[in-house]
């Protein structure tokens, strides 16, 4: 009785990719909280150096609006790491399912 030939060619999640893409997306998460902080802070003073105070409801939602806009030019090269990070764990990650698929379908 012939035995079955094993493929060798098993895709393997690599730990340092997904661990370099979770930094990157980290990175970058906290980038974008820091920026939305502080524009609510500055927001906040301006607001009480011309004596107009502002709720600090308004603030943030205010500081939302411009911190999505300004983090995706100010922190470009840390976005398109993360970007790319992701994209190559989640190309890993589908070849080793299409692999298991493919594996499981032979049998």
């Amino acid at each position: 009785m012939a035995t079955p030939e094993k493929k060798t060619d098993t895709p393997e999640l690599d730990p340092a990719v997904r661990s370099r893409a979770n930094k990157a997306v980290a990175i970058y998460g906290l980038l974008r909280l820091g920026l939305f902080i502080a524009l609510t802070i500055v927001i906040q003073v301006l607001a009480l150096l011309l004596g107009a105070p502002v709720p600090i409801v308004i603030s943030a939602l205010l500081a939302l609006i411009v911190a999505f806009p300004l983090s995706m030019l100010m922190f470009r090269k840390q976005r398109v790491e993360a970007t790319n990070a992701v994209a190559e764990w989640s190309a890993k990650r589908k070849a080793k399912k299409e692999w298991v698929r493919q594996e499981l379908a032979e049998r």
